[in-house]
C-alpha cells in the first residue's frame, strides 16, 4: 500500500476515533504529499525516497519551529509541534543510532579512500547518498568531521 494510500486510511481511523491531535499531523503528510506530487517536474507517483524526503523535510520543519517556540517560552505551541512530529515519525524508516552511522562511516571513508578533512565532500556525497532516510544529514556531517579530523 503507498503512503497515501496508508495516510488516508489513518485520517479515516483519526476522525473515527476523534483523536484531533493525531487527525492534524495526518493532514499535514497528506497535504505535503499532494503537494510534492504536483510540483513542476514531478512524477505522477512519489517514489519511496521521495516520500521519504517530504516526511524528513516535515520532521525538520517542526524541530526548528519547536525550538524557536520553546526558547520563546510559548509552551503551548511547542507541544503541538512535538505532537506532530510524534504523529510524522512511524512513517519514517527507522533511524541509525549513533553508532551505526560511526561504524557505517569509518568503512566508507575506508572504501572511498579518504584521509583528511579535504575528502569530506567524497564522503558526504557517498553517506547521503547511502543513508538517505536512516540518518540525519547533519549528524552524519558531524561524525564524518570528527572522524576525518
Amino acid at each position: 500500500m503507498s503512503l497515501i494510500n496508508q495516510v488516508d486510511q489513518d485520517i479515516k481511523q483519526a476522525m473515527l476515533a476523534k483523536q484531533a491531535d493525531r487527525l492534524r499531523g495526518l493532514r499535514a503528510i497528506k497535504s505535503a504529499l499532494l503537494l510534492a506530487r504536483t510540483e513542476k517536474g514531478a512524477a505522477e507517483e512519489l517514489t519511496e525516497e521521495a516520500e521519504i524526503k517530504v516526511l524528513q523535510k516535515l520532521i525538520k520543519q517542526r524541530k526548528e519551529s519547536a525550538d524557536i517556540y520553546k526558547a520563546q517560552n510559548r509552551e503551548d505551541l511547542y507541544g503541538i509541534e512535538m505532537e506532530e512530529m510524534r504523529v510524522i515519525e512511524p512513517y519514517l524508516p527507522a533511524q541509525m543510532s549513533h553508532q551505526e552511522i560511526e561504524t557505517y562511516l569509518k568503512e566508507l571513508i575506508g572504501r572511498v579512500g579518504a584521509s583528511s578533512v579535504k575528502d569530506m565532500g567524497k564522503v558526504m556525497g557517498a553517506a547521503n547518498k547511502e543513508l538517505a532516510g536512516k540518518a540525519d544529514g547533519r549528524t552524519i556531517s558531524e561524525v564524518v568531521k570528527q572522524l576525518l579530523g
